[in-house]
């Protein structure tokens, strides 16, 4: 349920707000929302993956978490960012 570097590469790319960024709060949000659609895949075939449902809790909060601190920064950045990654529909 990990990321590959390029795919890594691929969403810091899209998401980075300048040209040496890599941990914005917008490149994490992207990164486990990835994370996320892979582990809720997962479960879907794994029903009794616990441990991983667990994991996928803690990062469904941690993203809440980020949304939250994006959306007290600049309401504009929280909105653009939702709607590139087809969140919160």
């Amino acid at each position: 349920m990990s990321l590959d570097t390029t795919e890594k590469q691929e969403l810091i790319n899209a998401h980075q707000t300048h040209a040496t960024d890599t941990g914005s709060a917008e490149v994490q949000v992207a990164m486990l929302t990835e994370r996320i659609s892979k582990l809720s895949s997962h479960l879907q075939q794994n029903i009794h993956d616990f441990s991983s449902r667990q994991g996928l809790l803690k990062m469904i909060g941690r993203r809440k978490r980020l949304l939250g601190y994006v959306r007290g920064k600049s309401e504009k950045r929280y909105s653009d960012l939702i709607a590139k990654l087809g969140i919160r529909g």
